[in-house]
């Protein structure tokens, strides 16, 4: 303490957290004299300290909190509802599966699963559960759990966009779905004990152990699910803060809608010394430039994607931040083929053949993306298909002109509908220019939040849409099962018998030739028909601070939190 000698001026001053707070009391000045100008720099001193605040990434530094830019709300965190690639990110927190993904490749790694055999045919899984997972609640995370969880994705009440994964691959999961088989007993799934399961596949499936660890075979909490409006329903109170019960390294903190998603760290978790970071924080944020202020600002320690005006900047300032990857992805259009003029395969033909891809990477998105002209990614072991179509204007033009529209003439009006996103608009504009210009067509842009435009795609109403498919697993099924006739995920209205009876045999197929030999044949019937018009290749393009520890680039772009940390810095 020190004073004027009268008690004119006091400063009382003291310390926390290693700041300097202080009281200070003016009256008069009849005995000290203080230079002009010396006052309020004095003020801001012990004031302040005219100290930078702390940011939200410091303050995350020193308290193991990790903050990421997750591009959308939510739409639930219901495994069995979500088919999106930023709702498995919060989900993949709160859930673990039979196998995990490994992050240094994403390949399966014992999880909950503490090992497994595979019988010689390759169609008889059987785990062995750790006996020491728990749920959050503390209950025993069991076999029986596992073959509950798994009537649910097949019931129709909870209508999931994956079933089809179960159907596809379990014996009889498809006959139950459909009512054929009316005993669930009859399905391949059996508790065989308290800690071993079972699972009885139509034929062998070399990417098994890599499927089961996407959320569509993750165990659910049944009784918490049932407490709360019943198993076979959506949408449920279930997943809400308080209500929630997961089994996963992180339990469901606070949900606040379009705000943020907060997951602490689990104390029931079976490998819980494993997991470094307190909590994690899940932003929506859909602006690409508002999230890359946040990152700039301290708020964000990873973001889910760049502006592509950044992009070169980043590149030359500071590419330390910037992470530019292979991604296991396509971007493509839908074609809802249920509608005119797009059940006619002229028009769709005639759409996709104007499209210059290398333009809209070169223009809008350049981060390396590759021009698409077939819808599996390339550089699959053991898989490979050359481009299924070029560019060709002079065909598009004769297309349109014999489906009844020369020129454009007389073709109707046409939507394309896109989720909000700036990177999204700007691919948007880009194709209305190349259609009017190529065609003479006018097509009307329609933006929709990440929600509702998931809810449109799914009813079907819509004509056309953007959309994009990350795989689930590193193989070609993972995009080309979507394409089924079963598949929740098709979406597009497109049927064909002959692609389905390619895509089962391949199921079913041991050999890897051909197998892979029945998946190109069918890609090619999804390329000859195009309900879908692929666009681009992704690369991973976004922002990261070097002191995220364990995020390793892969091509699933999967980073297991159980393995992440944060460095000080």
């Amino acid at each position: 303490m020190w004073s004027a000698g009268n008690g004119d001026v006091i400063v009382d001053h003291w310390t926390a957290k290693d700041r300097l707070v202080t009281w200070v009391r003016f009256s008069s000045f009849t005995r000290m004299r203080l230079p002009k100008g010396f006052i309020w720099p004095l003020l801001c001193l012990f004031i302040n300290g005219c100290a930078k605040p702390e940011s939200r990434v410091e303050r995350g530094n020193r308290e193991q909190v990790l903050h990421l830019g997750n591009l959308s709300e939510p739409t639930d965190l219901d495994p069995h509802v979500v088919t999106s690639q930023q709702n498995f990110f919060v989900i993949s927190a709160l859930f673990e599966g039979l196998t995990g993904y490994n992050p240094k490749d994403a390949s399966p790694e014992p999880a909950l699963a503490e090992r497994w055999e595979i019988s010689a045919d390759g169609t008889v899984y059987t785990f062995h559960l750790r006996p020491s997972a728990r749920w959050s609640n503390g209950d025993p995370v069991t076999a029986q759990d596992f073959v509950k969880t798994y009537r649910r994705i097949l019931s129709p009440g909870v209508a999931s966009e994956y079933s089809y994964l179960h159907e596809n691959l379990i014996t009889n999961a498809a006959a139950f779905a459909k009512g054929e088989v009316k005993d669930f007993a009859q399905v391949g799934y059996r508790a065989v004990d308290e800690h071993t399961l079972q699972m009885t596949l139509v034929g062998p499936a070399p990417y098994f152990l890599g499927m089961v660890s996407h959320h569509s075979w993750y165990p659910l909490h049944l009784p918490t699910i049932e407490k709360f409006g019943g198993a076979e329903k959506r949408g449920t109170e279930w997943t809400r803060p308080g209500n929630f019960v997961g089994n996963g390294p992180f339990t469901l903190k606070e949900w606040k809608v379009n705000q943020v998603v907060r997951v602490a760290r689990s104390e029931t978790y079976w490998d819980k010394d494993r997991v470094k970071l307190k909590e994690i924080n899940f932003y929506p944020i859909e602006s690409a430039d508002t999230e890359e202020r946040a990152f700039r600002s301290g708020q964000l320690h990873v973001t889910s994607t760049i502006p592509t005006s950044k992009i070169d900047s980043y590149r030359e300032k500071s590419p330390e931040l910037l992470h530019i990857h292979p991604f296991f992805g396509t971007y493509f259009l839908r074609f809802n083929v249920r509608v005119k003029p797009l059940a006619d395969l002229r028009v769709r033909r005639a759409l996709t053949l104007v499209i210059d891809r290398a333009g809209i990477i070169n223009s809008a998105l350049r981060a390396g993306q590759i021009p698409a002209f077939n819808f599996t990614p390339p550089n699959l072991p053991g898989y490979q298909i050359g481009p299924t179509f070029t560019n060709d204007v002079t065909l598009a033009k004769r297309l349109l002109a014999e489906a009844g529209y020369p020129d454009g003439q007389g073709f109707p009006k046409l939507e394309y509908l896109f989720n909000t996103n700036e990177g999204h608009k700007q691919i948007a504009e880009a194709l209305q220019q190349m259609w009017k210009r190529e065609l003479g067509i006018a097509v009307t842009l329609v933006n929709q939040e990440a929600k509702v435009y998931q809810a449109t795609m799914a009813s079907g109403d819509y004509q056309m849409a953007r959309y994009a498919w990350i795989g689930d697993y590193l193989d070609p099924a993972s995009f080309l099962d979507m394409m089924m006739t079963s598949s929740g995920n098709n979406q597009t209205g497109w049927s064909s018998a002959e692609y389905d009876r390619l895509m089962t045999a391949a199921g079913r197929e041991g050999d890897a030739v051909q197998r892979a030999n029945l998946m190109q044949r069918a890609e090619m019937i999804l390329m000859s028909e195009l309900p879908v018009a692929p666009i681009y290749f992704y690369t991973r393009n976004n922002l990261g601070l070097p002191n995220v520890k364990g995020w390793q680039p892969n091509l699933l772009d999967i980073h297991p939190y159980k393995y992440v940390w944060l460095e000080a810095r």
